[in-house]
């Protein structure tokens, strides 16, 4: 079959096309404009829960935050339904990254009637600002946003051998503090505890709750201290090297009508995570 007579399947017509592409879609004027409004309601849902915590504010006006709470809330479920009901795999976007954000994004406010307090979880929601590279087609970032996901990616297995020997040396350096420093009156009363100086320590934290006292014990903590100025930089220089050896790519800001997914290039014809045609 030729080029010319290819035609890429198109979502499904009607209402349910409709709503599929108000709310999936930021290339039209009513797409953008419910990503907007949105937007917006995130960032106002975020800022009442912030202030709800706050003891004055919630003593002169607690109830009004907790009712604008509950509607944010309610809307945010209508549309969590909707995009569930409008793409044509739900369960692939239940279980992607947005997915899963926006179902964490109302659950909060469910659970507090049950679990005094959880309703502060619904901060979550500022991980939904993230899709305004997408509404204001801000394919840039989309871009680089793309590149740092592949170069950690990459990246993992070297970070996992990175951290492991990380932790195998603040357990060897700990056990060393605990043999030099432990004794009657000592701040190192244990393996644990000095493991916990040696983090502390490595990491260049330095919160100074424990000390050593002995000049061999100083001399310890010198080493340790340069040891974590020399592998501070190592995750740094990994992803960096990988994201060196990545070819830059363009991609568009439209999502999969079947299950959602973003981040596809401009010229693909078909989702790469589930074939559906664009």
């Amino acid at each position: 079959m030729s080029t010319e007579e290819y035609q890429p399947p198109r979502p499904a017509a009607g209402l349910r096309g409709r709503v599929h592409e108000i709310i999936y879609e930021a290339d039209t004027p009513a797409g953008k404009a419910f990503d907007v409004a949105l937007l917006g309601c995130i960032v106002l849902s975020v800022f009442a829960a912030v202030l709800e915590s706050v003891e004055a504010i919630n003593a002169f006006c607690g109830a009004f935050l907790r009712a604008a709470e509950w509607l944010f809330t309610i809307l945010f479920t209508i549309e969590y339904v909707l995009r569930l009901l409008t793409v044509r795999r739900p369960l692939r976007y239940a279980l992607s990254f947005y997915g899963i954000v926006d179902l964490m994004a109302i659950v909060p406010t469910y659970l507090s009637v049950f679990i005094a307090g959880t309703q502060s979880l619904i901060v979550i929601r500022a991980l939904r600002l993230l899709r305004v590279f997408r509404v204001f087609k801000l394919a840039q970032y989309l871009i680089e946003a793309k590149r740092l996901k592949l170069a950690m990616q990459a990246s993992g297995r070297k970070i996992v051998v990175f951290l492991g020997v990380v932790i195998t040396l603040v357990l060897i350096l700990g056990t060393l503090m605990y043999l030099i420093e432990g004794g009657p009156g000592s701040q190192f009363t244990s393996i644990p505890r000095s493991i916990y100086w040696a983090i502390v320590t490595m990491t260049t934290v330095g919160y100074g709750d424990i000390a050593p006292q002995t000049p061999a014990g100083q001399v310890l903590a010198s080493v340790v201290m340069i040891i974590g100025y020399a592998i501070i930089v190592v995750p740094t220089s990994i992803v960096t090297a990988e994201l060196v050896g990545l070819e830059r790519q363009t991609v568009s800001t439209q999502a999969c009508p079947a299950c959602s997914a973003e981040g596809h290039d401009v010229t693909a014809r078909h989702c790469k995570y589930c074939g559906a045609g664009l």
